[in-house]
């Protein structure tokens, strides 16, 4: 017991720095965090300080994974809106449909749902965002518009990595993996029909939902049925061709008004609106590319991904703390990071930042006709804005890998197992919430799923539960702790330049979280 109580202390602390009413910021209460975990870990649990440093080192390194993606995502962004570019798109959406609603769930729901299909790491709300805030939607209720939208198509996002890769570990055959992801999707779609509709309250009142609830749900299933269709024989395109799907849709219902609220604008607003094809597709032309790019390198069969991620040696160094490797794609990895068997890595080619963020804007910067002084202050805009999450990221990754240290008697898997003690029989009501646990503390469903899957398939063996409806809800709970994951939630108030808004982000994203966690359990009574 007093394990526990030692395993949960310092995450309940992290929750009241960050939610009360002078809530502190994430830059400093998750340093904090990860500095008293760390002292706990030396004193009570009595972690050698060598391992302590590993662990120290390999978080502070993991933070680039995270901060190379913002950075790209800003990057794009600043050059987006100082070209001008951002102001021909937020025209030509405009001319789409002047109707608030449509355009938020053309862009913060189907182009989201495609974006995560393609790339997960975050890249959604990075990417569609900074559009709705361009279109003039206040940055904040965007942010928490675009955690919540970005959840369902998550157990399936960058070409399905949470699923196969998150649960691969776990021994299953193929068909009992891909029976995981048939029912995790249709907790999803279930889940669906409320949730984006919960997150649009966020920036609209309830009288515009009301008035454009046809659309709204037309716009939700046209990218879900063939996302619960396609997770009937795949587990890696659901999200990906579900979210192409359903943008397409999106776009044409909302171009003939179908299920939106009439509006009347006058004929000079109308063609003020009309842009030339050219000058759009111009101005698209980046984001177009990114996508493209973004497919391209994460659909095995094309063979760019195994390049992008082919770990053949190149280079190896001792460089006396720890052992260097250098892959043929220029994945860098140290190990026995002090002695110990503590790693870190970082595929350069594979997270998205070089490719695509990094390269779109380099060729932007010309198709843009972009000059020298622009260029500068897209860098300098850049810059100015990550300096404050690193310290963040850097300080929640520390944390997550001294809450991971002990194995099986780690204070992250003593509080899964003491929840599950706690529960027995009743736990498929509670399941989703440990996936969310795990997003929340990791700040990614696949890692969730790699941390809590063997968790979640002993639960389910010892206290008589099916074992592939478990599993499917640790893969949902993953999914809808991106609302209230602290890297995500961090990446994108940084992106919209929303400063010290984390805790109040938390508390607001978290009631929908619960919301699908129920409805989750409810349709794991009936599948």
């Amino acid at each position: 017991m007093l394990n526990l109580a030692i395993s949960v202390i310092p995450i309940l602390l992290l929750i009241w720095m960050m939610t009360k009413r002078n809530a502190l910021p994430s830059h400093v209460a998750l340093p904090a965090t990860a500095l008293l975990i760390g002292l706990l870990q030396l004193v009570y649990f009595g972690t050698s300080s060598q391992l302590l440093a590993a662990n120290v080192i390999s978080g502070a390194l993991s933070a680039l994974t995270p901060i190379s993606i913002i950075a790209g995502a800003i990057l794009l962004n600043r050059t987006l809106n100082v070209s001008g570019a951002e102001d021909v798109i937020r025209q030509w959406l405009e001319g789409i449909s002047k109707n608030q609603v449509g355009q938020l769930m053309i862009i913060g729901w189907a182009f989201a749902f495609m974006i995560e299909g393609a790339s997960g790491f975050g890249t959604p709300a990075a990417i569609a965002a900074p559009i709705l805030v361009g279109l003039g939607f206040n940055p904040l209720r965007v942010a928490m518009l675009a955690l919540v939208m970005n959840s369902v198509p998550v157990s399936f996002g960058a070409v399905g990595t949470p699923t196969w890769f998150g649960l691969g570990n776990l021994g299953l055959p193929d068909a009992e993996l891909l029976d995981v992801g048939r029912l995790s999707a249709i907790m999803h779609t279930v889940a669906a029909v409320i949730i984006p509709v919960i997150a649009l309250k966020f920036v609209v009142n309830w009288q515009q939902i009301k008035r454009n609830f046809v659309f709204i749900q037309l716009s939700i299933w046209s990218c879900t049925i063939p996302y619960v269709w396609l997770a009937q024989w795949n587990y890696e395109f659901p999200a990906l061709i579900g979210g192409a799907i359903g943008l397409t849709l999106s776009i044409l219902l909302a171009r003939y008004n179908i299920g939106l609220e009439k509006q009347t604008t006058s004929e000079e607003e109308n063609k003020a609106t009309t842009l030339p094809f050219h000058v759009v597709f111009k101005a698209m032309a980046p984001t177009l590319l990114l996508i493209l790019i973004l497919i391209v390198t994460r659909i095995k069969q094309l063979g760019l991904k195994g390049m992008l991620n082919d770990a053949t040696p190149l280079l190896h160094l001792n460089l006396g703390f720890a052992d260097l490797h250098l892959s043929q794609a220029l994945i860098i990895k140290l190990s026995n990071i002090l002695g110990t068997d503590t790693s870190w890595a970082y595929k350069t080619l594979y997270v998205p930042a070089l490719i695509p963020f990094f390269l779109v804007v380099l060729i932007s910067i010309p198709l843009l006709k972009m000059n020298k002084t622009q260029v500068k202050q897209v860098v300098s805009d850049t810059a100015s804005r990550i300096k404050t999450p690193f310290i963040a990221l850097v300080g929640a990754l520390i944390m997550v890998k001294f809450m991971m240290i002990g194995g099986e008697h780690s204070p992250i898997m003593t509080t899964g197992n003491a929840f599950a003690d706690l529960i027995g029989k009743n736990w498929q009501y509670c399941a989703a919430s440990l996936g969310a646990l795990g997003a929340f503390f990791s700040g990614s469903a696949t890692v969730s799923n790699l941390t809590f899957g063997a968790i979640q398939q002993s639960i389910a063996h010892n206290v008589g539960l099916p074992e592939n409806t478990i599993l499917a809800m640790q893969s949902v709970g993953g999914a809808m702790g991106n609302m209230v994951c602290i890297n995500n939630i961090i990446a994108v108030s940084t992106i919209l330049g929303i400063a010290n808004k984390e805790g109040y982000i938390i508390k607001r994203t978290v009631i929908p979280m619960v919301l699908y966690g129920v409805i989750a359990a409810v349709v794991s009574i009936f599948i």
